[in-house]
């Protein structure tokens, strides 16, 4: 798949747009449905870079459903059965939105995001180089770089705004916005969802280091999963065949396009640098990698 073939922006002028998001663009259907489109747009350091990956949005969704199916016995997630061509009856305009199109039940977000570590990487690295913890969890001494942790750690953030940074809160703040019942269920099943789907991963070569997963609850209240999960986006996939520990390993994700871009003299702030054809090239790549390994696709 070419640039010219990739998706940076979906326009539907029969649909209402509701949000232009980092990746996804949501569009509403009506008072119950909407439509997410996952766009091959990429964001890396909360900002939206200028050049499209070929095929990623398709291939975010395609896992994402596949973990959806997997983990339905644990939670209910956002999906419908609605048939695409029912919300989008143009063919072509079907056809440029490929595998990246969802009808997805309307519901409430929950105004934090659910981090689940099993591997000390990223943020939650340089938090424990400072101070010993990571968002105020005590861990072990003498831990290397991408260690594996004694067992996984849930750490919220609140949700940012396009071109700002979410920040971590602690467990008590989360209870804070928005309760205390609510967070003790979010945390145990996002620590739940993780361990059993890395269990699975670990099985076909692929450790997850860390995922995000986001929540939404329906007019009476009932929490479901929503979002992403799981996918090269939302989550750390290393390959199990290369980790070592002391080191950031490579990986499935766009983590390869972050440690570019620490190369550049830029200021993290928009607008992004354009990034080389091999960077695009090799980043689609991985994503497809990922696809193939998990689902077998």
């Amino acid at each position: 798949m070419s640039q010219a073939d990739a998706l940076f922006e979906t326009d539907l002028p029969h649909l209402k747009l509701l949000n232009r998001g980092k990746v996804r663009d949501i569009f509403e259907i009506d008072e119950k449905h909407m439509l997410i489109v996952t766009s091959d747009r990429l964001s890396a350091f909360d900002v939206v870079l200028p050049q499209p990956i070929p095929g990623k949005g398709e291939v975010l969704t395609r896992v994402a459903n596949f973990w959806f199916d997997r983990i339905s016995n644990i939670l209910p997630n956002h999906l419908t059965d609605v048939p695409l061509e029912q919300v989008v009856p143009d063919a072509g305009q079907r056809a440029a939105l490929g595998d990246r199109a969802l009808v997805v039940r309307k519901l409430k977000p929950l105004p934090i995001e659910a981090i689940v570590r099993g591997y000390i990487i990223g943020s939650g690295w340089k938090d424990y180089q400072k101070t010993g913890k990571v968002c105020g969890i005590k861990l072990p001494e003498g831990l290397r770089q991408a260690d594996k942790l004694p067992e996984a750690i849930f750490t919220p953030s609140s949700k940012a705004e396009v071109g700002d940074h979410d920040e971590n809160i602690s467990f008590q703040q989360m209870e804070n916005l928005i309760g205390s019942e609510m967070a003790g269920k979010v945390r145990e099943v996002s620590l739940r969802i993780y361990r059993e789907c890395a269990d699975y991963a670990l099985q076909k070569g692929i450790i997850i280091a860390d995922t995000k997963f986001e929540f939404g609850l329906d007019d009476n209240g009932e929490l479901y999963l929503i979002d992403e999960v799981l996918t090269p986006d939302s989550s750390r996939f290393w390959p199990a065949d290369q980790y070592q520990p002391g080191i950031s390993p490579p990986s499935f994700d766009k983590q390869f396009v972050r440690d570019y871009l620490e190369t550049l003299d830029w200021d993290k702030t928009p607008p992004g640098p354009v990034l080389p054809d091999e960077v695009i090239e090799k980043t689609a790549a991985k994503y497809r990698e990922a696809e193939r390994i998990l689902t077998g696709r």
